[in-house]
């Protein structure tokens, strides 16, 4: 990982538009003042909020099988089986 571009104060108050875009364009940049620096500004990671059906259908097609009675026996290899009270000492 490469050492973050950095930009003053000043740059941030007379050049917004063209800093935001940067960042929005992927660009994370050190904020300085008085040569120190102060913050950053980093883009926000996007996320998928909706995956169609034919996305999710396609995904399904490679995911690998499933044994159920293998997992259940892997759950309740790993389950508590103590029905005690844990607040009851």
């Amino acid at each position: 990982m490469g050492v973050q571009p950095e930009i003053n104060q000043r740059d941030l108050r007379s050049r917004p538009r063209e800093i935001m875009d940067a960042v929005q364009g992927g660009q994370s940049l050190t904020v300085t003042r008085d040569g120190h620096p102060i913050g950053q500004l980093v883009p926000l990671r996007r996320r998928h909020r909706f995956v169609s059906r034919q996305e999710f259908a396609a995904m399904s097609r490679s995911a690998p099988g499933i044994d159920l009675d293998r997992f259940r026996a892997d759950q309740d290899a790993t389950a508590d089986t103590y029905l005690d009270d844990p607040y009851d000492r």
